[in-house]
């Protein structure tokens, strides 16, 4: 490989959450908790940010921007950016969407927020998929709107739609938004176009927004491709995509995200309330993430798929009793150990103190998760197998849930 992927890269003292900010994030308590571990003995492989040194096309592009010297109240104004990211959604989608349709914003998680105000009014209802990512819920929360939940269905670890239990909540005429995970978060489904397209016949015939969080959809097993959902609706302007460079190329922290709305009411209300500055560093860096980054990340999910295979197999070895399938997309594996550790345990705070790995649990997850924790991959090998081995003694000491 020309980028080297087993670097192991200290990252304490720099003010990342995934180092430095655990302890509120995760157990919501003070910087003076303390564990059997050092902070710097944990193995991390919970928030979903990589241990991968960003590209180094994009650094270049950063560091050639602060050559510039002034960082003054910056925008958008250069059409490059927009095809930039155009040519790689075609190139890696086969997606054409309208450049004028394209805004951003500091964030899939702020944008959320925003888009459900403007969506929904007190009365209304937001409805998804569960398992979730808990921010999906937190947006309605924060807008005091009421949410309804359908449960996927898992088969041995594989997750599907229940189309029939879904369109049912549909019919409700107060329900009129849909957050949507394409590729799903937690349990890594890749939709099929069918699946995606029987999805959004549901919401469009029942009058149903759909935001479409596409934050992942980068980052696939070989095997399979995305399918952005509005590429399957042309002809429809209730379907708001969101995508962003950060997750798939380690730049969550220079926040920036394309957010697609294709309506024009909806955006002109986006155009008029938002705060539309953005961070020179971030246009810089999300550019060259889309116009050089293949080759890294073609590069990146091949090492990827090897730590998951890895462990599938280390599981298979070590702790068969674990349900657990390949992720189709994402680089975080959802394992079900409800076979050795009853779900009532807090598993975030079980591994921290029995394991020295933080790990997030499925009570983070909204619903239908018991017994889950979700495992982040996107970590030199050595780190993982030191990771799972720490987990698999954690739970097989004194044979628990034996």
């Amino acid at each position: 490989m020309t980028y080297n992927f087993d670097e192991i890269i200290d990252r304490r003292n720099t003010n990342a959450l995934n180092t430095d900010g655990f302890r509120d994030y995760i157990f919501k308590a003070p910087p003076s908790m303390k564990f059997p571990y050092k902070d710097e003995e944990f193995i991390r492989m919970w928030v979903a940010d990589m241990e991968f040194a960003t590209p180094p096309e994009i650094i270049k592009a950063m560091q050639a921007r602060l050559e510039r010297r002034i960082f003054g109240y910056t925008m958008i104004f250069d059409p490059a950016y927009g095809e930039a990211f155009l040519n790689w959604t075609v190139r890696r989608y086969g997606w054409h969407f309208d450049p004028a349709t394209l805004v951003t914003s500091n964030g899939i998680i702020p944008a959320l927020y925003e888009l459900v105000e403007y969506l929904c009014e007190p009365e209304d209802k937001i409805i998804i998929f569960t398992p979730s990512y808990a921010y999906f819920k937190h947006a309605a929360d924060y807008n005091q709107i009421e949410l309804v939940t359908s449960d996927l269905i898992n088969e041995e670890g594989r997750y599907t739609m229940d189309f029939d239990s879904f369109e049912r909540l549909a019919k409700d005429e107060k329900v009129k938004l849909c957050i949507f995970c394409n590729p799903h978060n937690p349990t890594g489904r890749v939709w099929t176009p069918e699946e995606l397209k029987r999805f959004g016949e549901i919401c469009l015939e029942n009058d149903i927004w759909i935001i479409s969080d596409e934050i992942h959809c980068d980052l696939l097993r070989r095997e399979f491709k995305h399918t952005p959902l509005a590429k399957l609706f042309p002809d429809s302007d209730r379907i708001i995509t969101c995508m962003a460079p950060s997750k798939t190329f380690n730049m969550a922290g220079l926040m920036i995200s394309n957010i697609i709305i294709p309506n024009d009411g909806l955006r002109k209300v986006w155009k008029q309330r938002h705060y539309s500055f953005e961070n020179p560093l971030s246009i810089v860096a999300a550019q060259a993430a889309y116009t050089s980054g293949h080759e890294w990340l073609d590069q990146l999910l091949t090492y990827l798929d090897g730590n998951f295979e890895y462990t599938r197999d280390f599981l298979s070895e070590h702790l068969p009793k674990t349900v657990f399938k390949i992720s189709e997309a994402t680089y975080l594996a959802w394992v079900d150990i409800s076979a050795y550790l009853p779900v009532e345990e807090d598993y975030c705070l079980f591994f921290a103190n029995n394991a020295g790995v933080l790990l997030e649990g499925g009570n983070l997850f909204v619903s239908n998760s018991d017994g889950y924790i979700r495992l982040n991959l996107a970590c030199p090998r050595a780190v993982l197998a030191e990771g799972l081995s720490r987990i698999e003694k954690a739970l097989t000491f004194g044979q628990i849930g034996d």
